[in-house]
């Protein structure tokens, strides 16, 4: 693959998030087969190539974009995504398809969200809490 070649889908991830970097190195290594590119929501050209994603919403979750028709996914749904798509994913992957289980996967993917800084992330995260995390 080269690096004009445009990779099937897009990986839109905060950028200045210490605990998303680390995921994101663990995605490059296993997508073996070079399906995602991964930009950080910081890159000054994500607003101008995902004019229909609002800016707040790369603070609030992982975005991804398939490139040939911009089907967007965010959060849960979008690990659910990345994780079909790759091959050691799919054996977790069937996990979303078990009553109830893509319910369980948004309350756990936005916990993680919202306690991202206690995680490893850093400060930037603490200073970036997304609203539903306000006053609790």
């Amino acid at each position: 693959m080269t690096a004009d070649t445009v990779r099937p889908y897009t990986v839109i991830y905060d950028g200045q998030c210490g605990m998303c970097q680390r995921l994101v190195k663990r995605l490059e290594i296993l997508d073996t087969r070079h399906d995602f590119e991964v930009v950080s929501s910081q890159e000054s050209s994500v607003l101008d190539r995902f004019p229909w994603i609002p800016q707040e919403a790369y603070a609030e979750s992982l975005q991804l974009v398939r490139q040939r028709d911009a089907r967007t996914w965010q959060g849960a749904a979008a690990v659910e995504e990345i994780l079909s798509r790759l091959r050691a994913g799919r054996w977790v992957s069937w996990l979303f398809s078990i009553p109830f289980g893509r319910h369980v996967a948004d309350r756990l993917y936005r916990w993680f969200a919202d306690h991202r800084h206690e995680l490893g992330c850093g400060e930037h995260c603490r200073v970036q809490a997304p609203a539903s995390a306000v006053g609790e």
